[in-house]
C-alpha cells in the first residue's frame, strides 16, 4: 500500500518538474506566447492571428473576418476551458496538483520552511511533530532559512523573467539579462514581478492558490457542482485506527486542508494524494491498509452531502458533517 502511494507521488513529481520545464522553455522554443511586438500569438512555431489584418487590407469580406474571429479565437479558447472545467468537474482541481508551476513552487518552499521552523507557513500555530510518517526525523534547522529566501526570491526572479518572455521576444530578453542592458520598462517589470511573487512564495502562496487563482477558483466550482467528483473518502468504519496517528493527512496537506472532513471544507483540495500517501505509511502493518483513497460515483455522496456524524480521531471526538 506504502510503496503504491510513494510510487504515486514520484509520478506526480515528475510531472510537475516537466510541466515546470515545459512552463519556462515554451516562449524560447516558440510553443506559446503572445508577441507584443508583432502584436500576435505564436503556436508550435507559427504565427497565430484573427486574420483581421486581411480584412483591414479589404482581402476578404466581414463574413470571412467574423468565421476567423470564431474558429481562431473564440473556438481555441472554449476547447480549452472546456476541457479544463470538463476534467474538474469529473475528477477535482488535477491541473494544481500535478501540473501547475505556482503550486509546485509552494510545495518546495513548503518543504523548506518546515525544515527552517518546523512549520510549513509562517501562519501555523505550532511547528509539526519531527517523526515522519514513513519513520524518518525531520528536525528543525534555523539555518534553512537562508535557503528558504534564496529559493522563494529565486523561484520569485525566475517567474518574472519568464512571464516576461511571454510578452517579448525571449531571445532578447536573456540577451539583455545576460549582458546587463535591460531597458528600463524590462526592468522595472522583472523587478516589481520578482517583489510581488516573492511576498507571494514567503507570505501569501497558500491564500493565493485558495482566493487569488482565477484558474483554481473555477477548477474548485466545476468541482463542488459535481457530488460524484472524485475526492478523498475517509473509511469512517475504521475511524479508531486514527487514534495513533498524529493527525499526519493533515500535516502533510500542502494546502492546510483536513482531508477526513465533508467535500465543502475541501473546497481548495488539489487532489495531490499526499494525504492517502501519509495514511498508507502510518496504516502499513494495519489488515485494511490506509483509511483514506479515491472515491468517485456513488461511493463520493457520503462526502459530497450533509449528513451528521461523528468519528473519534486522535484520542478525541470530532464532529464532522458527512
Amino acid at each position: 500500500m506504502g510503496l503504491r502511494g510513494e510510487n504515486l507521488q514520484r509520478r506526480r513529481a515528475w510531472l510537475q518538474r516537466g510541466f515546470f520545464l515545459l512552463f519556462v522553455l515554451a516562449p524560447p522554443l516558440d510553443i506559446f506566447r503572445f508577441d507584443l511586438t508583432q502584436n500576435h500569438f505564436m503556436l508550435l512555431g507559427m504565427p497565430w492571428t484573427l486574420g483581421l489584418d486581411d480584412f483591414i487590407a479589404g482581402e476578404i469580406g466581414p463574413t470571412q473576418a467574423a468565421l476567423n474571429v470564431i474558429l481562431r479565437g473564440f473556438l481555441p479558447l472554449l476547447l480549452a476551458g472546456g476541457a479544463l472545467i470538463w476534467t474538474a468537474w469529473r475528477y477535482g482541481r488535477l491541473y494544481c496538483g500535478w501540473l501547475c508551476p505556482h503550486f509546485s513552487v509552494v510545495e518546495r518552499v513548503n518543504g523548506l520552511m518546515r525544515r527552517a521552523s518546523g512549520k510549513p507557513s509562517i501562519w501555523e500555530s505550532a511547528p509539526l511533530p519531527e517523526r515522519q510518517p514513513d519513520g524518518r526525523f525531520l528536525r528543525r534547522e534555523p539555518r534553512y532559512w537562508i535557503v528558504t529566501v534564496l529559493a522563494a526570491v529565486g523561484f520569485a526572479l525566475l517567474w518574472a523573467v519568464v512571464l516576461l518572455t511571454y510578452l517579448l521576444p525571449p531571445a532578447e530578453i536573456y540577451h539583455n539579462l545576460v549582458t546587463a542592458s535591460l531597458t528600463p520598462n524590462q526592468f522595472r517589470f522583472i523587478g516589481v514581478g520578482t517583489v510581488l511573487l516573492s511576498i507571494d512564495f514567503l507570505f501569501a502562496r497558500h491564500l493565493f492558490c485558495r482566493f487569488g487563482c482565477a484558474v483554481g477558483l473555477f477548477q474548485s466550482l466545476a468541482w463542488m457542482a459535481n457530488h460524484r467528483a472524485m475526492v478523498v473518502g475517509f473509511d469512517k468504519r475504521r475511524a479508531a485506527a486514527c487514534q495513533s496517528c498524529g493527525n499526519a493527512c493533515d500535516h502533510a496537506c500542502p494546502m492546510r486542508l483536513q482531508p477526513r472532513t465533508i467535500k465543502r471544507r475541501m473546497f481548495t483540495c488539489t487532489e495531490c494524494a499526499q494525504c492517502i500517501t501519509v495514511c498508507e505509511q502510518v496504516q502499513r502493518d494495519k489488515p485494511g491498509g490506509g483509511l483514506l483513497h479515491w472515491v468517485e460515483g456513488e461511493q463520493a455522496l457520503p462526502v459530497a452531502t450533509v449528513r451528521r456524524t461523528q468519528s473519534r480521531t486522535s484520542g478525541e471526538i470530532r464532529v464532522a458533517d458527512r
